[in-house]
């Protein structure tokens, strides 16, 4: 069975449950009104279908119901980068990797760390 495919808005929950861990929906709305106008009903029942498609699981053995991811965010973004490649670059992850370093300003670090990642994928080819 594949994993459930997350749109925009469930994927920001989603982030807030990978970053902060389980959380109640009132948690989940107080940081999603920080950066949009949001109404409390919306992000419940968005949780809630997000439980139906098994994109979270729901603790319901106390009176207040905790949400927790019940997806990878690692194994998400490999999905949805692999999707990205097949349709939006024809299936060329370097154009993905040219557009992204073109127009995002990389940091010493980022290089770095870019260099040593293509570094141990051509000791794996050899």
């Amino acid at each position: 069975m594949s994993q459930p495919k997350p749109t925009e808005s469930e994927l920001e929950i989603l982030n807030i449950l990978w970053e902060r861990g389980a959380c109640t929906v009132r948690e989940i709305h107080e940081v999603l009104e920080k950066t949009k106008e949001a109404g409390y009903t919306t992000t419940l029942k968005l949780m809630q279908i997000m439980n139906e498609k098994n994109l979270v699981n729901r603790d319901a053995s106390s009176k207040t119901h905790i949400y927790q991811a019940n997806i990878s965010q690692e194994d998400t973004q490999g999905q949805m980068v692999k999707k990205m490649i097949d349709t939006v670059f024809n299936g060329s992850a370097m154009d993905l990797v040219m557009q992204a370093l073109g127009n995002h300003k990389a940091s010493k670090d980022e290089l770095e760390l870019i260099k040593q990642y293509l570094e141990q994928a051509e000791k794996k080819k050899k």
